[in-house]
């Protein structure tokens, strides 16, 4: 019989080779996922024999990985700004460029603001659960054009006790979006790679996520210069958008912004120093 110990150590041996990454972590998760115990409850029991059922059940999960499905999926759930997301192959997971895009976001509103806004492309629904949250006299709106998404965008708000906080719609973009609905944000993380991007992606990325939410049109930035150049029908005057973007489309999307009269336009960086953000404001009418 193997300790637990032991088998962390033989599954990080064997994810290392499969060039899995960070294979130690995702050792430590997947043992843990398979005992019902959480990692620090998992170091506390290092000695302890595991009985060949148990071995049964980690078995699974370890080949999953080593197929370099992504430990969110295998896991079925991750953590997106506090809030615990189930998390499959409906939609992309959630990643921590875009719990910084929140961070942004919030510090050009206040908490009290009754702010209006949509999320388009809502996925997992993390930017609109995560902004609900944050904004507790916030009306949120997350639409998404896929069924299977926006289902578990709902799960997710059920789970967290946001439900009442965010209506749900299907729909491409603005399409769906009733007509008479004006916003102070917009925000989004849609398609913005390459055919070439997501041909080069890791395989937990090129292989599992949901390809309708990577690949952009055109060079990866038609879906970005569409959402923006539709925006300003929906903004309140003075109203922001807030995009997440890949870092070579911020020249073109400038110029989309300024032919369309859009003020302040800002390009960000993530933490990483790379290009990722882009926010603008509907111009307000002189008086």
């Amino acid at each position: 019989m193997l300790t637990v110990l032991e088998i962390i150590k033989k599954t990080t041996d064997f994810l290392a080779g499969k060039k899995v990454e960070s294979p130690r972590l995702s050792a430590e998760w997947l043992v843990g996922q398979a005992l019902g115990l959480r990692r620090m409850q998992l170091y506390m029991q290092f000695e302890r024999l595991l009985s060949e059922p148990e071995l049964e059940r980690i078995r699974p999960l370890v080949r999953r990985r080593a197929a370099r499905e992504p430990l969110q999926y295998i896991l079925g759930e991750t953590e997106f700004c506090g809030l615990k997301l189930k998390c499959d192959r409906r939609a992309l997971i959630p990643r921590p460029e875009t719990e910084y895009l929140v961070e942004l976001i919030l510090a050009r509103f206040s908490p009290t603001e009754a702010a209006n806004v949509l999320d388009l492309g809502t996925g997992t629904g993390a930017l609109a659960l995560a902004l609900a949250q944050a904004l507790p006299t916030a009306r949120v709106m997350a639409v998404d054009a896929s069924p299977d998404a926006l289902a578990l965008a709902q799960e997710n708000a059920g789970s967290t006790g946001l439900s009442g906080r965010v209506t749900f719609l299907l729909s491409d973009w603005y399409a769906a979006v009733p007509p008479g609905e004006r916003f102070d944000l917009i925000v989004s993380n849609p398609p913005y790679l390459s055919g070439e991007e997501v041909a080069a992606a890791m395989p937990e990325v090129r292989d599992f996520e949901p390809h309708s939410a990577l690949l952009g049109s055109d060079d990866g930035s038609g879906d970005l210069q569409q959402i923006l150049r539709d925006a300003g029908n929906w903004l309140v005057p003075g109203g922001l958008i807030a995009l997440e973007t890949g870092p070579d489309h911020h020249a073109a999307l400038r110029i989309v912004s300024q032919s369309l009269g859009f003020e302040g336009f800002e390009s960000k960086t993530d933490l990483t120093g790379r290009d990722r953000y882009v926010f603008a404001r509907s111009r307000v009418p002189a008086v």
